[in-house]
């Protein structure tokens, strides 16, 4: 359906965008090297609407996530979901990682408490991500679990249950150690939980110096930092934390600032129009090192599958310009139960390469003689002109190097794999 939607030859489309981008003074092969040494990290949640394989004596909720949609076909055991995550990969251009939570583990049908989790019940994750050539990263889980029942994990007032979640992330750092050591390189681990309080907390200090107390306690334990970077993750609400969240931005911002942990932006938690891309030449002032959740809401943080949007485009317009490639590991995090899951991982990653790719094509050094010299409305004009420019021909090319469908025939592997795979589970 959509094979061989141009009439001229890919190499002809692209020397002639090599040579437009060159009358601006940019090097389409060089973009193209980066873009192919550039990872993306994939989250697995997309792909069972953020189920996971955990084995219960009980029913549980515990929220703090919730995917929407029926469409049919979600993974429902590992197996099934790294074949579907294989497929993603075999349409996605460039380097790929792959985004555990701890609820992925694979415990053979018994019950093993997130207290009690090891690498041992991620070794079939191993085994896979040596053999693909995918490295992992990971993340604890503190949602869907009794102990999360009344929205507080690492900040509740109750030892017993708060041990009980720095065990649990404890032993989530000792996996992510043994998942680097597996791979080669450091496994990316992103804190997050959802605490927090629906309706006018009288005590908001106690759940900070809590949540404190503990992620120092968590912290504490030697982890060898080349095969484990810890990020802290910021949220501005979330269902039933609608008034207060514990680890707020200025909560974590101010925890990072002060200690080696990464902080983590995600496009979606913050207020709608507020945006992460303004926040990045800010925050790697101070820091090293930043971890990016790309990511899609809708007037509240609905994790929507990402699109090539003006979001994206400012996001990687900032990261290229300020020359902070190198020092941002890059994320998904979106999750769209109503289409096809493979699609919606497909979609997402090529949109945020576009985004980035975008970025790469532009002409800043041209830009900033614009803007240093007070020539606003040239600099606007070629901005605008940019959005028209013959980007997808250096996209083709991308794609044609790393041996995945350019352009829109990728739509008919898809497809395939719907009607052949998907619906006949």
């Amino acid at each position: 359906m959509f094979q061989n939607l141009y009439t001229e030859s890919l190499e002809k489309r692209y020397d002639c965008a090599k040579a437009y981008f060159k009358a601006l003074g940019v090097d389409t092969d060089a973009a193209i090297a980066t873009m192919l040494d550039t990872a993306i990290s994939l989250h697995c949640w997309q792909g069972d609407d953020v189920k996971g394989f955990e084995v219960h004596e009980e029913s549980v909720s515990g929220g703090g996530i919730m995917a929407t949609g029926n469409y049919p076909g979600p993974a429902l055991d590992a197996n099934t979901l790294r074949k579907d995550a294989e497929k993603a990969f075999s349409l996605i251009p460039g380097k790929k990682r792959f985004n555990l939570h701890a609820i992925y583990a694979e415990t053979n049908g018994k019950v093993v408490d997130r207290d009690q989790i090891g690498p041992e019940h991620f070794a079939n994750w191993m085994a896979w991500s040596k053999a693909n050539g995918i490295p992992l990263d990971f993340n604890p889980t503190f949602f869907a679990h009794p102990k999360a029942n009344d929205g507080y994990t690492l900040s509740h007032a109750d030892d017993e249950i708060r041990n009980f979640w720095i065990r649990h992330d404890k032993r989530c750092r000792r996996i992510a150690e043994a998942m680097g050591k597996n791979q080669g390189c450091a496994c990316v681990v992103n804190h997050w939980a959802p605490d927090g309080a629906k309706d006018q907390p009288i005590d908001r200090w106690s759940p900070r110096k809590r949540l404190m107390e503990s992620l120092d306690e968590i912290f504490a334990e030697k982890i060898d930092p080349a095969y484990c970077k810890d990020a802290v993750e910021c949220k501005l609400f979330g269902i039933g934390s609608e008034d207060y969240v514990v680890g707020s931005h200025e909560f974590y911002l101010g925890y990072a600032l002060t200690r080696p942990q990464m902080v983590c932006l995600d496009m979606g938690h913050f207020h709608p129009t507020e945006n992460i891309y303004d926040k990045i030449s800010a925050v790697l002032l101070y820091k090293p090192e930043l971890l990016l959740h790309v990511s899609r809401g809708i007037r509240w943080d609905s994790d929507h599958v990402v699109i090539l949007n003006d979001d994206i485009r400012c996001l990687f317009q900032q990261i290229v310009r300020g020359g902070a490639l190198s020092k941002v590991n890059i994320a998904l995090d979106f999750f769209d139960a109503s289409i096809n899951r493979v699609g919606a991982w497909t979609i997402g990653t090529r949109c945020a390469q576009k985004g980035l790719l975008s970025a790469l094509l532009e002409p800043t050094e041209m830009l900033l003689t614009f803007e240093n010299a007070n020539d606003g409305a040239m600099k606007l004009a070629l901005l605008e002109e940019l959005k028209t420019a013959p980007v997808s021909a250096v996209w083709d090319m991308f794609c044609k190097q790393s041996n995945v469908p350019g352009g829109a025939e990728w739509i008919d592997n898809l497809i395939d794999y719907d009607r052949n795979v998907i619906k006949k589970r």
